[in-house]
């Protein structure tokens, strides 16, 4: 019979072994190898057959019933070998891991309202009374294993994790928030005219709670008053009973532990002021006494609970105290100083306490967080899309608005994501609210075997996670060095007039006398005329303007390197290619100052420019990550370059980019499946996993229009045959997202949208054939079904994919294809999309925007049921209906001019920026290298006048084409 300490390595080897052998004789040979398997790959075997000895010795029957289940034994190991809080109550309650997985959640988010629902069912004894604090706690335990279990397995990301913590809390709450309230008013009655709100602040409030955080709260009433009952008080103190007796609730200790520490230091006047305050006593504060670092904590701040209308309502008035309206660093210095202080009062407790404190060491998550909302203070006034309580998002959002780089961003993310994973663990192990890696050889190797695969190598190790540690800190104080400490940099500060109002001909003699303008070349580009004369006379010739500051970068890194300066001096083309880059894309010309060995792919451009990769035969030559995004980071520079430099129609690049994506998505499937199957093989060990796992793509990519910085929209089909290993693949999905969006040092791929399938977030990410197509004939809205015509397979089982997806049309068009029901709702959702959205973006969603067209052509394409086509971009799709009978010549003439023309200004917008934009730039110089990139593009008559006129006419004539085809 099979040993199980055959396969062990563990600490105390004589203890293992005893519990192994002990083991051995209460399993079958089945579940014996499937343990091995398992016990290989945990963090801590040792402690998992610790735990399992006593279960079996505890509670004999339980543990039959859970050893002889492949997911819940799976469950079991890896409590067992991360959490000895949570370990220890399932020796007591095995019932809860084996009912886990009952609501089918354990691959997506639980919502604050599930939450809320499920705690009120555990509450029915106590009708609309007010449990004992215990109550509260054994409920947060029990949804903490199952967070555990879903963070340990990698079920969800970190934000996915941190969001449902955060949403627990706030269903527990709110939950004693109305019991409370309910038993004070039936006392006194209800205050008059009196709501509450309880804002969450700290981690809470960014939804990044930790397992054993402190929950930071603040309470607002809205107005004085009394109760209207018998024994009558002020609406005051029914507010400060409400709250102290919240407060005191949650923070009862019982059996299973605090609920939550409670802490309210954060409220105005801090532990002088009183537990609550009124909402003009709040604005009154906020407005006249709050201090520099109390407004900045408001950036995270949200209404949790009780009236979220009233906690609005003062963040609505908070926010213009909170955010810059002018680039000012004097506050960011005053809180800057404070935090200095404070960290060094903290490194002299740290020196009593040997360790790494992952929290608050320097280059640690409380100078990420730091970073963050000094940057978010200084550019939320102008930028309201950096205003966010998240770091992870905040991050991305800085990063899309240029105010941090790609590196900068990429390295702040992922620092962020190491450290915060660390934290967790240090406290989820004993459920302890620590910070602090103790400096022990034995604890820091443990730690990194209980690390998220991937985060540390194929061999985690105690030197690995110290090393990777250590980059983290180094890079993270560099940054906020920089960005904190240094003077501030020349883009911080507000021009002295508004750049639309400086006229055109003003504006080019200001470029002149700007140092490194046209007129005034730096010494480094003076000096070319000694060293590489061509290049010099090159650059005279054209005259860089708007990107010469970032070529004489880009020039310092090229001179050392004799090849690729014979190449710009020799060839006056490739030289006009760089400029060209420079000129027109400041985020390429980022990228190439970043990288200069990219001029290698301009090069290849200038001497094949014909040459086209073959997408299709790469996955199979990309052996990892890493190569995958080298990759695609190259081919996207020469796809755009080709887009920028030789004119290339705007749908063939776009087209290109789809391909790109598609070979990418394909290359990292195959990765992501090879990682699940080494560390986490099917449940049938006769099953083989080939390409079961059908990925689609919708929206741009779906119908090959993808371009730099767009979504992906992807969703997981699985064969109903093939539902016993749903775990399995969802996992795999799981491991493809996180391969796709993982922010390294080569920068993020793109980003990945799975809402568009069945129920969206709440519905499971891998969802079978069948359960598609019952969703979509009984459930689906008429946006839902439509927004599948435009999708195709891109990875796994092609031939199948597309076969199913030719079944789903027909399902739609069963619903949808007939009469005028679908030109009522399509009409119906474009209204909506306009007045959400139409102001923000109106080249896409406003008035004559894209969308116009879009909505167009999916109605005219559903009265052609029964036609599929495996793959439509937009002119195919004007052709098609044309073909049809279903457009005159002349309207899909104009649609077809249209649809280039909005394509061209979103592209441009694109290369330009880095990201996408919704509307048109109001500064001259922008929008002159708009229009010199968007007539690149269009035929001549679409740049016959200024661009934004020839913008409003096709807006005009295409909202009249839209009103004429719906019309009733």
């Amino acid at each position: 019979m099979l040993r199980l300490a055959d396969i062990a390595v563990f600490r105390d080897r004589a203890r293992a072994k005893a519990n192994a052998l002990s083991l051995s004789d209460e399993l079958n040979p089945a579940t014996q190898e499937r343990l091995r398997l398992l016990l290989s790959r945990s963090a801590d075997p040792d402690s998992v057959l610790h735990y399992l000895r006593r279960l079996l010795d505890q509670k004999p029957a339980a543990f039959q019933r859970l050893a002889v289940s492949p997911a819940l034994l799976q469950y079991l190991v890896a409590v067992f070998s991360q959490s000895q809080f949570l370990s220890e109550e399932l020796l007591k309650t095995p019932e809860w891991i084996e009912t886990m997985g009952a609501h089918g959640d354990l691959h997506r988010v639980v919502s604050a309202g599930e939450y809320m629902e499920r705690l009120e069912r555990s509450l029915e004894e106590y009708g609309a009374g007010v449990p004992p604090a215990v109550e509260y706690a054994r409920f947060r335990r029990r949804q903490m294993l199952r967070i555990l279990v879903r963070d340990v397995l990698q079920f969800g990301t970190l934000s996915d994790i941190t969001e449902e913590i955060s949403s627990l809390a706030d269903a527990i709450i709110e939950s004693a928030y109305l019991r409370i309230r309910h038993e004070l008013s039936h006392k006194h009655g209800e205050p008059e005219d009196g709501a509450l709100s309880i804002l969450a602040l700290g981690k809470l409030g960014g939804r990044e709670l930790n397992y054993s955080s402190d929950i930071d709260l603040m309470f607002v009433y809205s107005n004085n008053g009394e109760t209207t009952g018998a024994d009558r008080i002020s609406n005051k103190e029914f507010f400060k009973k409400l709250c102290t007796k919240l407060t005191e609730l949650l923070s009862g200790y019982t059996p299973y532990g605090f609920c939550y520490r409670v802490d309210l230091r954060l409220r105005p006047e801090g532990s002088l002021g009183d537990v609550c305050i009124s909402m003009d006593g709040a604005r009154e504060y906020y407005q006249k006494r709050a201090r520099d670092w109390e407004l900045q904590m408001l950036i995270k701040a949200r209404a949790a609970a009780g009236d979220r209308s009233l906690g609005r309502q003062l963040l609505d008035f908070v926010e213009p105290l909170t955010y810059a309206t002018t680039l000012d660093f004097t506050a960011i210095e005053a809180v800057s100083l404070a935090r200095e202080r404070i960290s060094e009062k903290m490194a002299k407790k740290r020196q009593a306490k040997p360790g790494i404190d992952v929290k608050l060491a320097p280059g640690g998550i409380r100078d990420i967080e730091f970073l963050v909302q000094c940057l978010q203070r200084l550019h939320g006034g102008r930028e309201p899309w950096v205003r966010h309580g998240g770091t992870l998002l905040a991050l991305f959002r800085l990063r899309d608005k240029g105010l941090l780089s790609e590196t900068e961003y990429s390295r702040l993310a992922n620092a962020y994501q190491f450290l915060r994973n660390i934290e967790h663990r240090l406290q989820y192990a004993n459920d302890l609210q620590t910070h602090l890696l103790p400096d022990d050889e034995d604890v820091i190797h443990l730690m990194a075997r209980c690390m998220p695969a991937g985060q540390l190598g194929s061999e985690p190790s105690g030197k690995a996670l110290r090393e990777t540690l250590d980059r983290h800190f180094t890079q993270v104080k560099d940054i906020y060095e920089r960005v904190i400490h240094a003077q501030i940099p020349a883009h911080y500060r507000e021009p002295s007039a508004a750049v639309s109002e400086i006229p055109k001909a003003e504006m080019e003699a200001i470029l002149q006398q700007l140092p490194g303008g046209a007129g005034a070349p730096s010494n480094l580009v003076r000096s070319l005329e000694m060293k590489a004369s061509g290049l010099a006379a090159t650059l005279s010739r054209l005259k860089l303007t708007y990107g010469l500051r970032s070529f004489e970068h880009f020039l310092e890194k090229v001179l050392p390197n004799q090849q690729w300066l014979n190449w710009l001096d020799e060839d006056p083309t490739l030289a006009g290619y760089v400029v060209d880059l420079f000129e027109h894309s400041p985020f390429f010309a980022e990228q190439l100052v970043r990288k200069p060995e990219l001029i290698e792919e301009l090069h290849q451009m200038r001497v094949k420019p014909e040459a086209r990769t073959r997408y299709e035969e790469m996955p199979a030559l990309l052996h990892d990550a890493p190569d995958v995004r080298r990759f695609f980071r190259r081919e996207m520079l020469r796809i755009q370059s080709e887009s920028i430099c030789l004119h290339r129609p705007i749908f063939e690049t776009l087209r290109r980019t789809s391909e790109l994506a598609d070979c990418v998505i394909a290359a990292l499937y195959r990765l992501a499946l090879d990682q699940v199957l080494t560390q986490y093989p099917p449940a049938q060990a006769s099953y083989l996993p080939l390409d079961q796992l059908m990925v689609i793509a919708l929206g741009r990519l779906g119908m090959l229009e993808f371009d730099l910085a767009s979504d992906a929209d992807l969703v997981f089909v699985l064969p109903d045959e093939d539902l016993p290993e749903k775990h399995f693949w969802t996992r795999v999905a799981t491991r493809l997202v996180e391969l796709l969006t993982a922010y390294t040092g080569e920068g993020t791929l793109f980003a990945i949208d799975t809402r568009l399938r069945p129920n969206g977030r709440e519905g499971p990410l891998v969802q079978t054939e069948g359960k598609y197509k019952e969703y979509f004939e009984k459930q689906a809205e008429a946006w839902e079904g439509i927004t599948y015509m435009k999708s195709r397979a891109i990875a796994g089982n092609l031939e199948r994919g597309t076969t199913f997806l030719n079944d789903l049309q027909e399902v739609d068009w069963r619903r949808y294809g007939q009469g005028g029901r679908s030109r009522t709702k399509l009409r119906q959702m474009r209204q909506r999309l306009e007045q959400e959205i139409g102001v923000a973006n109106p080249l896409k969603a406003g008035r004559g925007g894209y969308y116009d067209i879009d909505f167009a052509l999916m109605y005219l394409r559903l009265k052609g049921a029964g036609i599929f086509f495996k793959v439509l971009n937009t002119p195919a799709r004007i052709d098609i209906v044309e073909k049809m009978g279903h457009l005159d010549r002349a309207d899909a003439q104009f649609l077809n001019d249209a649809a280039i023309f909005y394509r061209s200004i979103d592209h441009a917008l694109r290369l330009s920026s880095g990201h996408a934009e919704g509307n048109l730039p109001s500064a001259p110089m922008q929008l002159q290298m708009l229009t010199e990139l968007v007539s690149r593009w269009t035929p001549d008559h679409l740049h016959d006048q200024p661009l934004p006129d020839e913008l409003a006419q096709i807006q005009r004539r295409t909202r009249e084409f839209f009103d004429r085809l719906f019309a009733a």
